[in-house]
């Protein structure tokens, strides 16, 4: 068989809704019983689940004609270990995309929507039934690749975590998070819900929640209603970070005037937690995938040493 290139495609996949359901409950019937005794619509996660399963098989099959593939699932992107010249197709949602970009360097990534009727899929830009034609147009290097900048936290112990959304600083339990924040020769000490790191990409997600947050509390409160602005130039590419400071609480321990700014290459955002036990830094929503950041232990969060690379 004539295959279009000899290097690896690797199909990223996830679990549908109902293929969790099935695990927690072991059969199908037994996942419908459940469902259907909330009250809840159990033909909505049959046909999700129909669609995502049949669009896979439908992927890779075209794959197959194409190169050398491999089928990977998303709990074992953490320990999966890419080639540099493999081509990566991410079958989303947009979550999907984000956590796979984090673990590659540099290989182009292709968000293929399940289901356009049910997500909107910023980075999900291709249908299924377009995979072969982008694919070539991949190795024939006639794709345009947009460049995700990404966020990194690297402790001092030389655990490195990156994200491409948001990085997340604090309590596991979302408790009062204790710690020291620094940026240039300014630093004072914190009591807050944790310290949330936002990209160019998580732009309009968990960041775009914090502002709007602080500006409805801030109306309610003054009774003054200016109008949301945001940073136009924030991009995809953006060559630095925001930190925003959820629930920071003055007292005579903690002071509260570090509490939002930008990020650079010349201005790492450096903490240094006071937290016992339970202090944790997790990336782009996934709080089962961190690395511990309990006491005397520093982070300096900044710009990443590598880039995404979306095809679009």
């Amino acid at each position: 068989m004539s295959r279009a290139t000899e290097n690896k495609i690797i199909l990223i996949v996830r679990n549908t809704r109902l293929d969790d359901l099935i695990v927690r409950f072991n059969t199908l019937s037994q996942a419908q019983f459940y469902v259907e005794h909330l009250g809840a619509d159990f033909s909505d996660y049959l046909r999700e689940h129909q669609n995502y399963h049949a669009t896979a098989q439908n992927a890779q099959q075209q794959l197959q004609t194409l190169g050398k593939m491999q089928v990977v699932h998303r709990r074992f992107l953490p320990n999966f270990v890419f080639a540099p010249q493999d081509i990566v197709v991410v079958l989303g949602q947009d979550g999907l995309v984000a956590n796979t970009l984090k673990y590659l360097d540099k290989q182009p990534v292709i968000g293929i929507n399940p289901e356009p009727q049910r997500w909107e899929g910023v980075l999900l830009p291709f249908q299924v039934h377009e995979l072969s034609k982008i694919i070539k147009e991949v190795f024939a290097k006639r794709r345009e690749l947009a460049k995700v900048t990404m966020a990194q936290a690297q402790l001092s112990d030389g655990q490195v975590l990156y994200a491409v959304n948001d990085l997340f600083i604090g309590q596991k339990t979302h408790t009062s998070a204790r710690y020291l924040i620094q940026q240039d020769s300014y630093q004072e000490q914190h009591s807050s819900s944790g310290v949330i790191v936002s990209t160019g990409m998580g732009a309009t997600g968990w960041f775009k929640s914090l502002l709007t947050g602080a500006q409805g509390i801030t109306h309610a409160w003054t009774g003054q209603n200016a109008p949301l602005t945001t940073d136009s130039n924030f991009a995809w590419h953006s060559d630095y970070l925001y930190f925003t400071v959820r629930e920071p609480f003055p007292s005579t321990q903690s002071t509260t005037n570090l509490i939002f700014g930008k990020i650079t290459q010349q201005q790492p955002l450096v903490l240094v937690s006071q937290m016992p036990e339970n202090g944790v830094i997790f990336s782009d929503g996934i709080e089962s995938d961190f690395i511990e950041f309990n006491s005397g232990m520093q982070a300096s969060i900044g710009l990443a040493d590598k880039q995404g690379h979306l095809v679009v």
